[in-house]
Parts: structure tokens; C-alpha cells; sequence
């Protein structure tokens, strides 16, 4: 209905590219890392089956590091990607969300290495070490 505020009409066009991009066999998908397991269509997280309380975006830079292991992100590309290109706020909003993850996700959390100087990566395993 008119009128209508800019920024609601463009967070609707890009929730449904997201929907459309994903295929159907991604529907109710698992991720799983040591103890730690996602479930991607619920928005979920799971410790030794205890659900852990993340936030839209720490769940979004969760999922993101844990489909790709071992992969470097830096703060930079996080932000862009997890954000937006058109995010206003400062890089440091991603140091912000990896303390946060690691303090909820207890043990499991050590699985996110920081790479000094370049950014953060999660490691395949509970324990394994960079």
C-alpha cells in the first residue's frame, strides 16, 4: 500500500532472490561440524541437541562459514556478504558478531580461528586446531 518506505520493498525483492536461488533439495537441509549441527531451513542451531539462541545475523555468518570450511573470509567480504554492499556501519560490526557466536556456541565456538590480519575461518572439526 502506498506509501510505501524504500527499504522494506528492497529487504522483500531480495528475501524472495534468496528463496528463488535456493533449489528445492536444499529444503530442510543439515549442516553438521563435530558436535555442532544447522538446520538451514529452520534457522537453527544445535549443540549435543540443545537449541542455541543466535541472532539473524549470527546465524547468517554461522551458516556462511560453515559451508565453507577452512575457507578465509575477511571482515571486509564478511560484511558485504552477510550485510550488504549497501551496509553503512563499520567492519568491526563482524568482530562484534564472531565474539557473540563463540561466547553461545560454548566449546563448539573454538572452531572459529581468527587468521590475524586477514580475517575468520571455521575449521570441519570440534577441537581441530588452525
Amino acid at each position: 500500500t502506498k506509501p510505501f518506505n524504500i527499504l522494506e520493498v528492497k529487504a522483500r525483492i531480495k528475501a524472495i532472490m534468496r528463496r528463488l536461488s535456493k533449489p528445492e533439495s536444499d529444503k530442510s537441509q543439515y549442516l553438521e561440524v563435530g558436535d555442532m549441527r544447522l538446520d538451514c531451513d529452520g534457522r537453527r542451531v544445535y549443540i549435543d541437541n540443545n537449541e542455541i539462541n543466535l541472532t539473524a545475523k549470527e546465524f547468517e555468518v554461522l551458516e556462511l562459514l560453515v559451508t565453507n570450511p577452512n575457507k578465509v573470509y575477511s571482515r571486509e567480504n564478511l560484511l558485504k556478504l552477510v550485510w550488504g554492499a549497501d551496509y553503512p556501519g563499520d567492519v568491526r560490526t563482524v568482530d562484534v558478531h564472531i565474539r557473540t557466536l563463540r561466547q553461545k556456541l560454548g566449546e563448539c565456538g573454538k572452531q572459529i580461528h581468527t587468521i590475524r590480519g586477514v580475517g575468520y575461518s571455521i575449521s570441519k572439526e570440534c577441537g581441530e586446531e588452525a
